[in-house]
C-alpha cells in the first residue's frame, strides 16, 4: 500500500481538489502540498494501488498520474513514474518524472529521472544546458558530474551523448579528473578508442596518482597501442604498489595477450607485498589454468580450499565469505577435471560445492556429465534429488532432462518431459521453444510450426523462435516470403548470431542470390566454425564452381563433427567423398 496515506491526518474530510482549482494550491520550498485526505483521493489511490497489484500498470500509472496533477503532489507523480517504468510504458514514464521533477525542482532523484529518460527518449534539445545549470548549482560537482554522465549513458545514439556531455562540461570543471573519466567513458561507449585515451591520460596528468585513470589508460589504450598501454600501466603498478585493482587488470590483460608468464610475475609480487591476500592464490590458479598448467593449477586450488576450510573452522560461518570462495575454487577444479577428460573428478568437486547460490548450478552439472559417461539412471536420480525453488529452476531441470535424453538418442522420452513441464508450467516459453524444435526433429512440422508462433506471441523479442521457423522455411523451400519476414527480424534483433547470419545465407541461397548468401555464410562461419555452416558455405562454394574451397570447408566441418547429419546429406547430395 502507498505509505502517503500515513502522512495525512485521519480527520480530514474536505471535498476533493477539482483540476481547475490547482492553481489554489502553494507549494513552499521543500514542502508538500496543503491538500487534505477526501474520500474520492483516497479511493484513487485505493484503486490504483490495486490495479498495480493485479499488474494493471497502464490504469495504476495513469490514474497516479492524473491525481498528482489535481492534487501536485509529488509523491503521487513518483509512484506513476515507478509503475509506469514497471509496465514499460516509457512514454508515460516521461511524462510521469517531468512532473514530479516540476513538482519537486529541489529533489535530485526527480530531475535525474525526468532528464534521463528524456535522453532515452532522443530528446537531447536543451539537455546540455540543463545538465550544467545541475553541475554548476552543485556543491558536490564530482558527483554531480558523474550523475550527468549516468544520464547522457541511457541515450540509445552514443556518439550524439558523447557530444551533449561534451557540451554540458563547461571549462570551469574541466580541471576536475572525473570531468575527462567521464568524458573517457563516453567516447569508449561511442566507438571512440583514441579520444576515450585523450581522455584519460588527461585525467591522470591532473591526478597522477588516480587509479581509476590508470584503469582507463591501460583499457582504452589496448586498443589504441597496446604495447604502450601495457608499459604504461606497469610503470604505475611500480609507482603505486598498493593499486590492486589495476594490477588485477593488468593481470587479465596479460593473460588475454597469452603473456602468462608476465601475469604470473606480477601476480608473485602481490603476493610477496600481501601474503595475507589469499584471492591472489586463486587468481594465480585461473593464469595457470588458462595457460594450461593444470598440475600447478590445482595444487594451488587444492592448497586454497584448505585454507578457506580452515578460515571457516576459526571463524563463524557467516562472518566469512569462506563457503562461496571454496566453492568457486571447486568450479574451476571442474573445468580443469573436464578439460582433462576425468568426468568422475569433476563430479566429485560438484558434490562437494556448499555455497548455496550455487548448490543449483553445481547438481545441474553434475547430472549433465553423468549422462555424458552414459549413466543416464544417476543422471534422473540426481536431477530428482533437487529441490526447485521457483519456476525458472523447474524450467531449468526440465531442459536439462529433456536435453539429456535427446543427447541419448532417446527423442521420445524428451519430448515427454517436455510435455509434462508444459502441463506443469503453461506458456513458458523456454519449454515450448525445445519442445517445437523437437518436433522438428521429428518431422512433425505442424506441430513445430504452432509452437514456434506460439513463442512469438509469449516473447515478441526472442530472436531464436523467428530464426528457427524462417530457417525451416527456406530450407523446405517454402513459404519464402514470410521466411525473409521471419529471418529479417531475427537479424534486427541479434545482427551478430552466427546462426541467424547461417540461416539468412541460406535463404538467400534458396532464393538464387549465391553472391549474397556467400557473404553471409562466410560471416557465420567466422564466428562458428561448425559442421552445419560448413555443410551450408561449401554447398554454396561448390554452386559457384570453387570446388577445391567447398572441398577444404567440407574437410573442416568433418573434422570437427564426423556424424553431422546435414554434412553428410550434403556430401551424399554432391556425390563428394572427402
Amino acid at each position: 500500500m502507498l505509505c502517503l496515506l500515513c502522512s495525512v491526518p485521519s480527520h480530514a474530510r474536505q471535498p476533493a481538489v477539482a483540476p481547475a482549482q490547482t492553481e489554489q494550491i502553494h507549494l513552499r520550498e521543500g514542502s508538500l502540498p496543503d491538500v487534505t485526505l477526501t474520500a474520492d483521493i483516497m479511493y484513487r489511490i485505493l484503486s490504483a494501488e490495486i490495479a498495480a497489484q493485479r499488474g494493471q500498470y497502464d490504469l495504476a500509472s495513469r490514474t497516479l498520474l492524473d491525481l498528482s496533477k489535481d492534487t501536485l503532489d509529488p509523491r503521487l507523480a513518483k509512484r506513476a513514474f515507478q509503475l509506469s517504468m514497471a509496465g514499460h510504458d516509457l512514454p508515460r514514464a516521461l511524462a510521469a518524472a517531468k512532473q514530479w521533477a516540476l513538482l519537486a525542482p529541489n529533489d535530485a532523484e526527480a530531475v535525474a529521472a525526468s532528464l534521463a529518460l528524456a535522453a532515452s527518449n532522443g530528446q537531447t534539445a536543451g539537455l546540455a544546458t540543463a545538465l550544467w545549470n545541475r553541475i554548476d548549482k552543485a556543491t558536490d560537482k564530482d558527483r554531480a558530474i558523474a550523475q550527468a554522465a549516468a544520464i547522457v549513458g541511457k541515450m540509445t545514439d552514443k556518439k550524439v551523448a558523447l557530444e551533449v556531455l561534451d557540451q554540458a562540461l563547461h571549462e570551469p570543471v574541466r580541471s576536475l579528473p572525473i570531468a575527462h573519466l567521464a568524458l573517457a567513458d563516453a567516447a569508449w561507449a561511442a566507438g571512440d578508442a583514441d579520444r576515450a585515451l585523450a581522455e584519460a591520460r588527461e585525467a591522470q596528468e591532473l591526478d597522477p596518482d588516480s587509479e581509476q585513470a590508470a584503469q582507463r589508460v591501460l583499457e582504452y589504450g589496448l586498443k589504441v597501442d597496446p604495447g604502450e598501454a601495457i608499459n604504461t600501466a606497469r610503470l604505475f603498478a611500480v609507482q603505486h604498489p598498493d593499486a590492486r585493482k589495476l594490477q588485477l587488470l593488468l593481470v587479465s590483460r596479460l593473460a588475454d595477450r597469452k603473456d602468462f608468464d608476465s601475469a604470473l610475475e606480477l601476480i608473485q609480487q602481490m603476493r610477496a607485498r600481501a601474503p595475507e591476500d589469499f584471492d591472489l592464490q586463486y587468481t594465480e590458479a585461473e593464469v595457470d589454468f588458462r595457460a594450461g598448467r593444470y598440475d600447478r593449477a590445482q595444487a594451488l586450488l587444492d592448497d586454497y580450499i584448505s585454507v578457506q576450510t580452515q578460515r571457516r573452522q576459526s571463524i563463524n560461518d557467516n562472518a566469512t565469505n569462506a563457503a562461496s570462495d571454496a566453492s568457486d575454487a571447486r568450479l574451476l577444479l571442474v573445468q580443469i577435471a573436464e578439460k582433462r577428460g576425468r568426468l568422475k573428478d569433476a563430479i566429485q568437486q560438484l558434490g562437494q560445492i556448499e555455497d548455496p547460490t550455487l548448490k543449483f548450478q553445481a547438481r545441474v552439472h553434475m547430472a549433465v556429465l553423468q549422462a555424458r559417461m552414459g549413466d543416464l539412471a544417476a543422471a534422473r536420480k540426481t536431477i530428482a534429488a533437487v529441490h526447485p525453488q521457483d519456476n525458472h529452476e523447474r524450467t531449468v531441470l526440465a531442459l536439462t532432462l529433456s536435453s539429456i535424453y535427446r543427447n541419448a538418442g532417446r527423442t521420445e522420452l524428451a519430448t515427454e518431459v517436455l510435455v509434462q513441464a508444459d502441463k506443469a508450467m503453461p506458456d513458458t516459453s523456454e519449454i515450448l521453444y525445445d519442445l517445437g524444435m523437437l518436433y522438428e526433429r521429428q518431422g512433425k512440422f505442424d506441430q513445430f510450426e504452432k509452437l514456434m508462433r506460439r513463442v512469438i506471441d509469449l516473447d515478441p523479442d526472442n530472436a531464436n523462435a523467428y530464426n528457427s521457423l524462417g530457417y525451416t522455411y527456406a530450407d523446405q523451400n517454402t513459404h519464402l516470403d514470410e521466411a525473409q519476414d521471419l529471418l529479417e527480424r531475427a537479424l534486427q534483433l541479434e545482427p551478430e548470431n552466427p546462426f541467424i547470419l547461417d540461416s539468412v545465407g541460406w535463404y538467400l541461397y534458396r532464393t538464387g542470390d549465391n553472391k549474397a548468401a556467400l557473404d553471409y555464410l562466410r560471416q557465420s562461419y567466422a564466428l562458428l566454425p561448425a559442421a552445419d555452416v560448413a555443410a551450408h558455405l561449401g554447398e554454396v562454394l561448390w554452386k559457384l564452381k570453387r570446388h577445391s574451397e567447398a572441398r577444404k570447408i567440407w574437410s573442416a566441418g568433418f573434422k570437427k563433427d564426423p556424424k553431422n547429419d546435414t554434412l553428410l546429406k550434403t556430401l551424399k547430395r554432391f556425390n563428394v567423398k572427402l
